[in-house]
C-alpha cells in the first residue's frame, strides 16, 4: 500500500524507542489540544485545521524549553557569539 502511493516506511532501529520520540510527542500534543476539542464535518475540514494547527504549533505555540519562545523563533533568532 505504501510503494503504491510512493511512500517509503519508517523504520526504527533495533530496540531503540527514541528514534520517534519527537513525532510522537508532537502527535499527543496534536491529539490533545487539537483534535479532541474539535468536530469535523468532513475530511477537507480535518485536514484544513490540521494544516492551521502545525502552523501554529511552529510559529506561535510557546514553549518553556525554547526560552519561552515558538520553534521558528527560537530557531531564527540570532546566535550570541
Amino acid at each position: 500500500m505504501l510503494d503504491q502511493r510512493g511512500l517509503t516506511q519508517s523504520m526504527s532501529r533495533k530496540a531503540n524507542c527514541h528514534d520517534n520520540a519527537a513525532m510522537e510527542s508532537f502527535f499527543g500534543t496534536l491529539e490533545s489540544e487539537f483534535f479532541r476539542l474539535n468536530r469535523f464535518e468532513n475530511l477537507d475540514a480535518l485536514k484544513a485545521g490540521i494544516k492551521h494547527y502545525i502552523h501554529y504549533y511552529n510559529h506561535k505555540r510557546i514553549k518553556p524549553k525554547l526560552k519561552g519562545l515558538s520553534p521558528v523563533m527560537y530557531r531564527t533568532q540570532p546566535s550570541a557569539a
